[in-house]
């Protein structure tokens, strides 16, 4: 190699159409990342109304109109510039960002792969522009009458990039891209109009409704029959709102899923499996709930600058956000609004402002309000010098019916609940169990007639690595000979309760494995899981009216008593409603 040629420049300034179509490859991935980059510039410039057009999926043509602030003539040719942007002054604003889009890229790099048509008039100017730009080349710029707002037309797509547009799929299933980040769009700005049409037919019409369940039932007509349950928490700067699906309607397979970080849609993972952590034991293992959450936090806690079409978002402290939303969605799950129904769920009313939270009063009673009604009134004050022993008689307690030896019905303010008694106790000693293991476990029942079980190798191997748990249920095995164990205390859940063949089943279940057991984190909820399932009051077993009250107050002292250990309902409601519907009264 010559000297001449060792000392050429090799590294170059690209042209601004070759920069702006890399660019272009970041942010213009598809029709639906126009429609989105489009779309969030209608509303970052306050749109009250934002109609979509396309045509062929949007390969053909997409427009985008809306009534916002507008544009001024110089602010529109700036506009298509590299890194042109109304957004941001200085480098410090990018850690505090309040608008969906940021970046200075989006329309110049679509007009780099396309031709660009851009309509706009500010509040107050004479006249509005019109510019044209065809492959990232400015075509011209000439008035154009029309009320305030912005209309942006893109056609063909990619037409200078033509290996990327055989890369576009069907028209159909671009189509579908489109609606469903308009769905994602809408969810996230409920005073807005969207609407959206495709081949000049009309898709959806989405009236503005400051209602979370108004926008979720027009997009999607069977959110009512998916039974969604409200969900609001805050925990220091930290907010979540928004709504997660009933336990027992969840199920296998397609489920909705839409995350917001400060408005913005996002996709992250790690959360929504927090959240699906948050329903541990009130679901199957394979079931995947519907969520929505609307997750708010300080803007120095989250950086939204790391995805070109900011889709994704990185958390200072993840662990601690991801804890969070688990115990929020956990929490919403405790109330009466996630058990199951008899009929039509109720409407859904979801509060889209976190509460400020705070202690409870002296004289607030714990547990559900409208459980509370079926528990004793809270006793007046005794008259002044008067004994309290005289003069504090307690309210009788309600009338509870059992049927069939499995269910016992119950009259609530707004109805009734049957509660299924074996699914009911199964919550019980779980939780109690759970709460004991954290602590020194139990003490078990020292029995006047031990008694001995055989087992097979596996099962002996077993036992040794579940002995600890087993002695903090309150257990004492120990070896009896070569082949048995001699069991000599056991626990007393109840006055039926069969040692012997509960121990039996548990050896079996937790060596063959189950549903249930492969849906626990580790050995010691294996045990608890197992022994609540095996332990518990069975279905068909007459209870004493004590033992119904007993099992109906222990039930409701629980953190989660509307779901047993399966992901079954331990509790359906019948409202009165719906009885009376029933019987035409309504």
């Amino acid at each position: 190699m010559s000297d001449s040629a060792a000392a050429r420049p090799r590294i170059r300034i690209l042209p601004d159409h070759v920069a702006n179509q890399i660019a272009a490859g970041e942010v213009v991935e598809c029709p639906a990342s126009v429609v989105k980059e489009l779309t969030e510039n209608s509303l970052d410039a306050g749109a009250r109304v934002v109609r979509v057009s396309i045509a062929q999926g949007g390969k053909g043509r997409i427009r985008v109109a809306d009534d916002g602030c507008g544009m001024i003539r110089q602010d529109l040719l700036s506009s298509v510039d590299r890194h042109a942007t109304s957004k941001i002054r200085r480098a410090e604003d990018l850690r505090e960002l309040h608008t969906l889009g940021f970046r200075g890229e989006a329309l110049p790099s679509i007009a780099a792969v396309s031709r660009m048509v851009i309509e706009t008039a500010a509040e107050g100017e004479p006249t509005g522009s019109r510019l044209r730009v065809m492959a990232g080349r400015i075509q011209g710029v000439e008035d154009f009458a029309r009320r305030r707002g912005t209309t942006v037309e893109v056609c063909n797509l990619f037409l200078n990039t033509p290996v990327r547009a055989r890369f576009l799929r069907a028209t159909g299933v671009e189509t579908r891209a489109v609606s469903q980040v308009l769905h994602a769009l809408a969810l996230a700005n409920l005073r807005v109009r969207f609407v959206f049409e495709s081949n000049g037919r009309d898709v959806f019409d989405l009236a503005a409704d400051r209602r979370l369940e108004a926008r979720i039932g027009a997009i999607w007509p069977d959110a009512q029959a998916a039974s969604l349950v409200p969900l609001a928490s805050r925990r220091g700067g930290l907010g979540l709102t928004g709504a997660v699906q009933r336990p027992d309607r969840a199920r296998p397979g397609f489920r909705r899923t839409h995350l917001f970080v400060g408005g913005r849609p996002i996709r992250d993972p790690r959360i929504l499996a927090a959240a699906d952590r948050g329903y541990r034991t009130t679901i199957p293992q394979d079931a995947r709930p519907w969520l929505f959450l609307f997750l708010s936090l300080p803007p120095q806690l989250v950086d939204v600058n790391v995805h070109p079409g900011k889709a994704e978002v990185r958390f200072r402290d993840l662990a601690d956000i991801e804890k969070f939303v688990e115990e929020s969605v956990r929490e919403a799950l405790e109330g009466i609004e996630s058990a199951a129904t008899w009929g039509d769920p109720p409407p859904l009313q979801v509060v889209r402002e976190a509460p400020t939270g705070g202690p409870r009063g002296e004289d607030e009673p714990e547990g559900d309000p409208q459980i509370r009604l079926l528990h004793p009134e809270r006793e007046a004050p005794a008259p002044d010098g008067a004994s309290e022993e005289v003069y504090l008689p307690r309210a009788p307690r309600p009338a509870l019916l059992q049927i069939h030896n499995s269910f016992i019905l119950a009259e609530t303010r707004d109805g009734l609940i049957i509660l299924d008694q074996h699914a009911a106790h199964e919550r019980i000693l779980y939780e109690r169990i759970v709460e004991s293991f954290e602590d020194a476990g139990q003490e078990g029942q020292r029995l006047l007639f031990p008694f001995t079980i055989r087992l097979t190798e596996a099962e002996r191997e077993l036992l040794a690595t579940v002995a600890q748990p087993l002695a903090k249920l309150g257990f004492d095995l120990s070896p009896f000979g070569l082949d048995a164990v001699l069991v000599q205390a056991v626990p007393s859940p109840h006055r039926h309760f069969d040692a012997e063949t509960c121990i039996r089943e548990m050896i079996r279940e937790l060596l063959h494995g189950s549903d249930l057991m492969r849906a626990a984190r580790n050995q010691h909820e294996r045990v608890a899981m197992s022994f609540a399932c095996k332990a518990a009051i069975k279905a068909g077993r007459k209870l004493a009216r004590e033992e119904m009250h007993e099992l109906f107050d222990q039930l409701f002292a629980t953190r989660l008593p509307y779901h047993d250990i399966h992901g079954r309902p331990t509790v359906v409601r019948l409202g009165l409603s719906e009885l009376q519907r029933k019987f035409g009264r309504s």
